[in-house]
């Protein structure tokens, strides 16, 4: 049924020019900064890392900042209950700092108008869609045409989810490092860095850059345990699917990885 439906649905994809307005954002240099990986509706997973981070940073003094690097939704169980966590406070003494990866993307560019159901589903959305208690095939059998079904479907996101979404940013940098949700265009300046590469490409296939003076940190990939290649280190450890959330905490020219692990 979902694969008719999907196929139903699809249409020809447009440029993501929500996405486009993601921002670059400059994080702090005094700052201890801790990367989250790939969460995918792992909300015990999330609140279990942070515990550790929060442990960790205790005795650290100056500000202190956690910066997700995409990919709330999809896949795992809890994508909604992960969008109301991060849109609410951070832990006490943290800013913390939201960047857009190719599935929040995927999730807007539907919830925008600019890419049908099933361009989301077809990468995981159906997930998201039974955490916010829809059922697309049901409603499917309540509404007339696709325009009204997918209609339905929007209404059904909370706005504070949909603001959240509009408000990413595209990647966070500072003097030592560049993090961002899935890698940089080799040879391209940070300024010229689409939405796409930094939310779709694919880091292991391309060498590393020599030349790039700052650390990457980045997700997307999923490898069994972080992988240091030259001066980029990517901590997307699979949670949804190995129950691994990995983060990095950055000071200085220091890093330490940081684990919240569940048994499957």
């Amino acid at each position: 049924m979902l694969r008719k439906l999907i196929s139903r649905l699809f249409r020809p994809s447009r440029a993501r020019s929500g996405s486009a307005n993601w921002r670059r954002l400059r994080l702090d240099s005094r700052a201890t900064v801790y990367a989250v990986g790939d969460v995918h509706g792992c909300l015990t997973l999330l609140r279990d890392l942070e515990a550790a981070i929060v442990a960790d940073a205790r005795d650290r003094p100056g500000p202190k900042t956690i910066v997700m690097l995409g990919d709330y939704v999809d896949k795992g169980p809890e994508s909604a209950q992960v969008l109301d966590h991060l849109c609410g406070r951070p832990p006490r003494g943290f800013q913390r700092l939201c960047l857009g990866g190719n599935h929040e993307a995927a999730m807007l560019d539907f919830l925008e108008g600019r890419e049908p159901l099933a361009a989301w589903l077809g990468i995981g959305g159906l997930q998201a869609l039974y955490s916010y208690g829809i059922d697309p095939n049901y409603l499917s059998t309540l509404h007339k045409s696709d325009a009204a079904m997918e209609k339905a479907v929007r209404k059904a996101i909370p706005e504070a989810h949909k603001r959240f979404l509009r408000e990413l940013g595209l990647m966070a940098v500072s003097d030592e490092a560049v993090l961002v949700h899935a890698g940089l265009r080799p040879g391209v300046s940070l300024k010229k860095q689409n939405v796409e590469d930094c939310t779709t490409i694919r880091m292991e296939r391309i060498a590393d850059d020599p030349s790039r003076r700052r650390w990457l940190i980045h997700g997307h990939s999923p490898v069994e345990h972080p992988t240091l290649v030259g001066r980029r280190l990517n901590i997307d450890t699979g949670a949804v699917k190995t129950g691994l959330l990995t983060a990095v905490r950055l000071s200085g020219t220091k890093a330490k990885l940081i684990f919240a692990r569940q048994l499957r």
